[in-house]
């Protein structure tokens, strides 16, 4: 069952999704399983907020685009009529990788964008 209702804003850096019918801790729980699975490492986590690596942020400063490495916040909000909202942040500019490394995020982010939409 898909809890998804529609993306409020894309913008760059930023996804906004509006859920229904899911609390906080699910999507938590959700939003880890399927990250986890993506590679990424919930490397903080509090409620409603996760903080979402992937890669080695020491490998990309050394060998630029040629490493990977990701990293976004997402944020939780309970609204009105059992509705949730779910913003995701992109924390790494992808400056390390230069031009590859600013467009990899771009393409992660848009990545990111359908997984969450699926959910």
């Amino acid at each position: 069952m898909t809890f998804f209702v529609k993306n409020l804003q894309t913008v760059d850096g930023l996804i906004s999704n509006l859920y229904k019918d899911i609390s906080v801790d699910e999507m938590t729980k959700k939003i880890t399983e399927l990250f986890e699975l993506q590679s990424y490492k919930v490397i903080d986590q509090q409620f409603g907020n996760l903080i979402l690596e992937k890669g080695s942020r020491t490998k990309r400063l050394l060998l630029g685009a040629f490493a990977t490495y990701y990293k976004f916040s997402v944020t939780m909000m309970q609204g009105d009529e059992n509705e949730l909202t779910v913003n995701v942040f992109q924390q790494s500019s992808g400056m390390s990788g230069g031009l590859i490394g600013m467009n990899q995020i771009k393409t992660e982010l848009a990545r990111l964008n359908f997984l969450f939409a699926n959910i």
